[in-house]
């Protein structure tokens, strides 16, 4: 069975030699583990043998690699004891050296000697320590921040040389402390809107925070908040995203190259690490804006041991406007506004122990009511909720673990009622999880991470409740969908060459969509004819894949090739009845006629720094093909989910995605900033949708131009400014209108078939910051000296769409006149969205 046949090709060995533990895993028999009662297809078998196979070879590296020592630790800030992320440490004499994990925590093998050890770190002091390497040394780094001066401003923060020098490709990190500087619609700092100003990553719409990366659809982005999925990350129907820019420490998107820790969504990884509060002191800030105020306080539990971080945020668009409303008017009675919480706290227990526990909770309510007695009520909430608890553990130098549980819940609700009558349309998601990563450096060419994760899902699909008086209409709604997602993965960053690095790995997935289910029979015309109910626990359909991952780096005398190879499964889908991301979006998993999204990813570039790394330019191209991607048909409404499965109103088709992208950032200097430009083509086929011919998806996006500009003169002011240009949206439009019989006949074009005109935006922002320092004169000797003031603050003035320009963001068709004497015709008509709109707002900490 799946034990004998998996198990009894190894063994498990831990040795140790001269102090140094190291696992490898060799042949020979071993006691069946998983028992002969469990039975597996001889696919899986044969993937979970490759990746034992796999991983004995890449374990076993450790243990025949020349002897050397370890020398290994954190790296935090020393002001605050926030593990810095991405920091380089390495040794002066050979120019070697590794960067600090998430957790701030770096390795280094080193073969016996006298060496330099340095760190250096955007922002902060430069550091070194001669050290004498005989044995495992533990060296733990307080970095010290110095002032950043403008040279060294820079809004999108990649890791000095990592342009050149990983096998990453695609993957940018952003400073989160710079983005105050560029401006912002109404004075909201937006994180997800940053990132659309990166090539590849296509904005959904004029002011909204959807994005899509490289031809994929919003449900394939991987979106994570402390390693907890947030399945909506907007507000206000997609305008400002969920997250608290004051709350988050370290921001990074992976839209190709995708490495094998990473799972669960086949377009992109957009991974959100949230602040640890500082150990230090009291500290707090917040900023005063035209729409909405926040808060953050943190500070320690246990000085140097433990620390807290909480940050609030609140709109008051429904305070302000509601003395200004007539009471009489059909507005009276509504209102809108957002507010979300972000809190996290974290203990030390030893050097080697740690833990983490951070949470989300944010909420949108819309409600409407008219000033008459009898006249229409709606009430839309929907948010999300989320909860990580990390605990990692040092094994010995060379093993780091991290374990993470989390727990994230994704609600929305449409709630209607007149008079007698009331109407209740609801769905959401809810995901439980568990999930172990180990990094493992076995010798100063190989760095290792292995590990496995589960998650617990319940959907709730579109269900309605409908009511009159004390009557309950009885709709059979769907009921709570349950499925199991499991994980293994390992891979290899290691260097087999001075030139050649590779970074390769592997992924198995399962996924399995159980009971309890009731399965409707349909007929050839989609009524129920009976039903089919699955237990509690029974399968209804699954699924297994293994994803390869692989990239590679061949340095050149100036500058890197890069290549990339991915393919993933994907097992949730969003069900989604309009162009833009709603919250009446619904996620589904994949079932019987469900099958898993596949995508499949190559891309390769060219990678150069130039003037010593002022300026980092790359070039990318890209193919993406999309199999078992899903659309509602053509006239499906969400109400129409009663008496009938959920997925019944589906259609299923295929994709493909090619481009190429160019990147030039000028790092450093009083002037930086970056210029993307994105060449691209999305396209689409179902064989239920425009008669099944090929046809460009919504994100579809042919040109894509973004330019952003940060100017910093002096200490005390700063100026950004961004533009962006893309090609229209393609939407389907009545083609033609005609009378036929006494009603107007409609001819459209094909799916898609209309282009809009061209999207393009100037913004600008400026930024005036108080003074740090103030002058203080000593009583006694009348000197006069500066010193740091404990209260700053500056105001951010920022003008969107600074040229007034009418981009659409729908049309529609208005019609006058009469038919009887041949004046009735019909004419389009853009909306335009946001004209000019300047704000102000007050940031301050202490």
């Amino acid at each position: 069975m799946l034990s004998h046949a998996l198990f009894s090709t190894t063994r498990l060995f831990i040795s140790h030699e001269q102090g140094e533990r190291f696992i490898c895993l060799t042949n020979g028999p071993t006691p069946a583990v998983l028992g002969n009662s469990f039975a597996a297809p001889l696919h899986l078998q044969i993937s979970m043998r490759f990746i034992l196979s796999l991983f004995t070879v890449l374990l076993c590296l450790g243990s025949t690699a020349q002897r050397s020592f370890t020398v290994s630790g954190f790296v935090k800030d020393a002001a605050s004891g926030e593990a810095l992320i991405g920091a380089n440490v390495f040794v002066k004499e050979t120019m070697r050296g590794t960067a600090t994990n998430v957790y701030g925590y770096y390795v280094l093998n080193l073969e016996p000697g006298t060496y330099t050890l340095a760190m250096s770190y955007i922002g902060y002091e430069d550091w070194t320590l001669t050290i004498e390497v005989s044995a495992d040394q533990k060296i733990n780094i307080d970095a010290v921040p110095k002032a950043i001066l403008a040279k060294e401003f820079e809004v999108v923060g990649e890791r000095t040389k990592d342009n050149t020098e990983g096998t990453q490709m695609g993957t940018v990190e952003l400073d989160v402390q710079k983005l105050n500087t560029l401006p912002a619609l109404l004075g909201e700092v937006d994180i997800l809107k940053t990132i659309q100003f990166l090539p590849g990553v296509a904005s959904n719409g004029e002011g909204n925070s959807g994005f899509y990366v490289r031809g994929g659809g919003p449900d394939q982005n991987l979106i994570l908040l402390d390693e907890a999925t947030v399945y909506n990350a907007s507000h206000l129907f997609g305008f400002f995203s969920v997250f608290n820019a004051d709350a988050v420490k370290n921001i990074e998107l992976i839209k190709g190259g995708m490495p094998a820790n990473y799972g669960g969504r086949i377009s992109s990884v957009l991974d959100i690490s949230m602040k640890d509060g500082n150990n230090k002191g009291f500290h707090g800030q917040g900023g005063i804006g035209l729409i909405s105020s926040r808060l953050t306080l943190e500070g320690p539990i246990v000085k140097d041991r433990s620390s807290f971080i909480v940050s609030g945020r609140r709109t008051y668009i429904d305070v302000v406007t509601k003395p200004f409303i007539n009471p009489e008017s059909a507005f009276s009675g509504s209102g809108y506004y957002f507010y979300d919480l972000n809190a996290k706290a974290n203990y030390r227990f030893t050097d080697k122990d740690r833990l983490f526990v951070s949470g989300y909770f944010g909420r949108d309510v819309f409600d409407f009511s008219g000033s008459n007695e009898g006249d229409p009520k709606f009430r839309i909430p929907w948010g999300n909720a989320t909860l990580s608890a990390r605990w990692n553990h040092v094994f010995g130098p060379k093993l780091f673990m991290n374990t993470t549980a989390t727990y994230s819940d994704y609600s929305f609700a449409f709630q209607a009622d007149q008079d007698q009558f009331a109407f209740e349309l609801f769905s959401g998601i809810k995901d439980y999880g568990l999930k172990v990563d180990l990094s493992h450096y076995p010798n100063a060419r190989h760095r290792l991470k292995y590990g496995g994760q589960y998650i617990y899902h319940i959907y709730t699909t579109s269900t309605v409740n409908v009511s009159s008086g004390d009557t309950d209409f009885n709709i059979d709604t769907p009921p709570k969908l349950h499925a199991h997602e499991t994980a293994l993965y390992v891979m290899d960053d290691f260097d087999i060459t001075d030139e050649l690095r590779i970074n390769a790995g592997v992924r198995l997935t399962t996924f399995a969509h159980v009971g309890p289910f009731k399965l409707y029979e349909l007929d050839e015309n989609g009524r129920s004819t009976g039903t089919v109910d699955y237990s509690s626990g029974k399968p209804i359909a699954s699924y297994a894949a293994l994803e390869p991952r692989l990239s590679l780096r061949y340095r050149l005398r100036k500058g890197s090739v890069k290549a990339s190879f991915n393919r993933g499964q994907q097992y949730v889908h969003l069900a989604s009845f309009g162009s833009t991301p709603l919250p009446t979006d619904v996620w589904i998993p994949s079932s019987t006629n469900v099958r898993p999204q596949i995508g499949t990813q190559y891309a390769a570039g060219y990678f150069r720094d130039l003037m010593d790394g002022l300026f980092e330019t790359s070039v990318e191209v890209y193919y993406k093909d999309f199999d078992n991607l899903i659309e509602y048909a053509e006239g499906a409404e969400p109400a129409n989910n009663g008496n009938t499965n959920y997925d019944a109103q589906l259609v299923f088709g295929d994709g493909y995605s090619y481009g190429a992208e160019l990147f030039v950032k000028k790092r450093l200097g009083k002037v930086n900033g970056w210029v993307g430009y994105t060449w691209s083509r999305t396209m689409r086929q179902f064989p239920d949708i425009n008669q099944g011919r090929e046809f460009p998806s919504r994100w579809d996006r042919r040109n894509d131009l973004s330019v952003v500009v940060a100017y910093e003169p002096n200490k005390r002011w700063s100026f950004g400014a961004t533009f962006i240009y893309s090609t229209g949206q393609a939407v389907t439009l009545p083609l033609n209108r005609y009378f036929y019989e006494g009603r107007v006949v409609s001819e459209y074009t094909e799916r898609n078939g209309y282009r809009m005109v061209p999207y393009h935006r100037l913004d600008l922002a400026a930024t005036l910051h108080n003074k740090t320092t103030r002058v203080v004169t000593d009583p006694v000797t009348n000197e006069t000296s500066e010193v740091a003031r404990r209260w700053k603050s500056s105001w951010t003035f920022s003008v969107y769409n600074a040229y007034n320009r009418a981009n659409p963001y729908f049309i529609y068709f208005d019609a006058s006149g009469n038919p009887a004497n041949n004046t009735f015709q019909v004419v389009a008509k853009q909306v335009s969205l946001f004209a000019i709109l300047p704000s102000v707002t007050w940031n301050f900490q202490f």
